[in-house]
This record gives C-alpha cells, sequence and structure tokens, in this order.
C-alpha cells in the first residue's frame, strides 16, 4: 500500500518544477551574457582560468596607456626636432652667405640679427612643454630645461640628465623623448664642449664685429652648424625606431588581447545554438512537468492515496 499524502505530492512536485524553472533560467541567462559561468563553483577550473585571462586583460590595459603616453611624447618631441632642423637649415644658410667675401659688413650685421632671432626661438623650442606639461626636452623637470641669463642671454641646461623609461609590456621598456643635451650638445673638433645656443650667440657677436674675422667667423661656423645638425637628426633617427618599436608593440598587445578574447570565450563563453537547444529541451521537460502535475492533482484516485 502506498502512502502519499497530498502535501508530499505537492512538495515533490513544488521542487521539481522549480528546479527546471531554474535551470531554464540559467540558460536564458547564458544566451542574454553569452556566458557560461554565473559563480566560480560552476567550474572551479575554468573560474581560474578565466581569473588570469583578466588579470592578463588589466596589464595589457595598463601597458596599452603608458605606451600612449610614450607615443605622445614622442610625437611633441618629433615635431619639436623638426622644427629644430629647420632652423638650424637655416641659420646655415645665413652663415654661408655671411662667409662670403662679398657680403658687407651691414650685410652681415643683418644676419647676426637674423641669426638672434634663430636663437631665441631654438630656446623657446628647448623649453617646450609636452602633452603633460613637463619640460619637454628636461629630463624629469618639472620647470624648464634651459634657465636663461637675463643679462647675457647664456643658455644653461637645468634639466636632469637622463629621462625616465616608460614600462610597454613583455617586459620592454622605452626612453619617451630626448633630454636638451642629447639634441643641442656637441663637442667641436677641438674636444671642447659646446651647444647650439652658445654658437649662434658667439656667430652673431663674431658677425657684427666685421672686417675679414667676421668672415673667418662665419666660415668656421659652417663646420660648427653641420655638426649640431648631425646631432638633430641623430635624435631623430633614434626617436623614429623608438616610436616603430611602440607600434611593433602595439600590433602585439591587439593580437593578445585578441587571444585572450577567444580563449575567454572558449573558457566560459556560453554557444549561442548548443545553449538555445538546451533551453528549448528544458522548456520542453518543463511544460511537461506542470502539465503531468496539473493532471495527477485533478485525479480522483489522488484522493484515494491520502
Amino acid at each position: 500500500m502506498i502512502n502519499l499524502s497530498t502535501g508530499a505530492f505537492y512538495e515533490r512536485s513544488a521542487t521539481q518544477i522549480s528546479s527546471l524553472r531554474g535551470r531554464a533560467e540559467t540558460l536564458q541567462k547564458q544566451i542574454g551574457t553569452g556566458e557560461r559561468l554565473e559563480k566560480s563553483s560552476d567550474d572551479p577550473v575554468a573560474a581560474a582560468r578565466l581569473r588570469m585571462l583578466e588579470r592578463e586583460e588589466r596589464v595589457s590595459k595598463v601597458d596599452t596607456r603608458n605606451s600612449e603616453s610614450a607615443e605622445n611624447n614622442l610625437k611633441f618631441t618629433d615635431e619639436a626636432l623638426g622644427q629644430v632642423a629647420v632652423m638650424i637649415s637655416r641659420a646655415r644658410e645665413l652663415t654661408l652667405q655671411a662667409a662670403n667675401a662679398t657680403t658687407s659688413d651691414e650685410q652681415r650685421v643683418s644676419i647676426a640679427t637674423e641669426l638672434d632671432g634663430l636663437r631665441t626661438n631654438l630656446l623657446g623650442v628647448a623649453n617646450g612643454r609636452n602633452a603633460a606639461g613637463h619640460a619637454l626636452f628636461g629630463g624629469q623637470a618639472i620647470g624648464s630645461a634651459y634657465d636663461i641669463d637675463a643679462a647675457t642671454g647664456a643658455a644653461t641646461y637645468v634639466g636632469t640628465a637622463t629621462l625616465d623609461e616608460i614600462e610597454i609590456g613583455d617586459g620592454q621598456a622605452i626612453t619617451p623623448g630626448n633630454t636638451g643635451p642629447e639634441v643641442f650638445a656637441f663637442e667641436n673638433p677641438d674636444g671642447t664642449k659646446t651647444d647650439l645656443f652658445a654658437e649662434l650667440s658667439a656667430l652673431s657677436a663674431a658677425l657684427r664685429g666685421g672686417g675679414q674675422a667676421a668672415a673667418d667667423a662665419a666660415r668656421e661656423g659652417l663646420s660648427t652648424l653641420d655638426t649640431g645638425f648631425e646631432k638633430v637628426t641623430t635624435a631623430q633617427t633614434v626617436l623614429g625606431s623608438r616610436m616603430a618599436w611602440l607600434e611593433l608593440m602595439s600590433d602585439r598587445r591587439t593580437g593578445n588581447l585578441e587571444r585572450i578574447a577567444d580563449e575567454r570565450s572558449s573558457v566560459g563563453g556560453a554557444d549561442p545554438a548548443v545553449t538555445m537547444t538546451r533551453l528549448q529541451e528544458m522548456l520542453t521537460v518543463l511544460e511537461a512537468s506542470q502539465s503531468s502535475f496539473v493532471r495527477l492533482a485533478n485525479l480522483n484516485l489522488f484522493s484515494m492515496l491520502r
């Protein structure tokens, strides 16, 4: 004799239907979110791998921000170096004219005036700022890269000797610019240290002196300006290689992020077609269970089994 109470029947049926409904809702949620796991216990191994992928993605995003910062600084520096190269080229043209024996003292004075203007513009570029508002050629200095003496006009580098590297991922780091000495300072043929500002100032003064000495100074100045120009073009070459390296690392990060997305989908993603099929099956079972419950609850025999 089966002893089945009405309460037990209802309780068991309600539990079964509730379980089926919960599983159907889970499948619906998976279809909506595209994710298979709601909690780590659903699949501990997959959950652990997903956490690792999430950490990789966070690190990659930090590397991306660092790279973007470095790229902005390099672009500012590259633009500034281009301006410097143009100004040195113009200074050389003027100096070549001043070295010509047919150039008069009055013309050399005029050339000296234009050289003074070029020097002022060079100092303006040298004391320029990057995207963050820091000294573009000052290394880690917050203020200006060059201090200009109010009385003599002499320019003195007051920035730091080096520029901190920026981490860009995969254990790689890049220097996001140049210091002032790396661009403007060099050695004369006799080994004495100098820079473009000092040489332009000395050349201007010599041209204003007039006579043969002015022409001789101009001829010597050509060699000096060539050395300075070479220093700038070298800095441009180095900068170009850094920008190319940044682009390569950016491509690597893009590929890595695509791999992470694919693996995340494979490990924790819900296949739409499979999940939809399972949902349809679950809804069919749920509907059948509900119908069976209604039929059994209405049977007269049910009252006899109490």
